[in-house]
């Protein structure tokens, strides 16, 4: 499938489509004229991206365990569980941080 049928089915813009394939995280085959093709399985590749990305992750730590997700279940990847624990701390100190400034703003009310 070409770009713009990958982007229609998925919901996401042609411009990141090229960004997920310029980080590594999609490789569609190149035709004669240049043009990109997308294999059936791309359209479950983008919504497997777009699920990591909505949990905040970036393109650099998907790209470490996206195969690896794409092959097999979630819970078999080994690679995925550092991740999520980096990223749980992450929140947690952004958690923290904000509360002290919702008591910092509730103190000065």
């Amino acid at each position: 499938m070409k770009i713009g049928e990958l982007s229609a089915r998925t919901g996401v813009s042609i411009r990141s489509i090229r960004y997920y394939e310029q980080q590594g995280l999609l490789t569609p085959v190149r035709q004669e004229n240049g043009y990109r093709e997308y294999s059936p399985f791309a359209e479950e590749q983008v919504r497997t991206i777009q699920l990591y990305l909505n949990l905040g992750l970036s393109t650099e730590q998907i790209a470490g365990f996206l195969h690896c997700v794409l092959q097999n279940k979630e819970s078999f990847c080994k690679e995925v569980f550092p991740v999520y624990r980096q990223k749980l701390a992450e929140i947690e100190e952004q958690i923290k941080l904000l509360q002290s400034i919702k008591s910092n703003l509730e103190e000065r009310m």
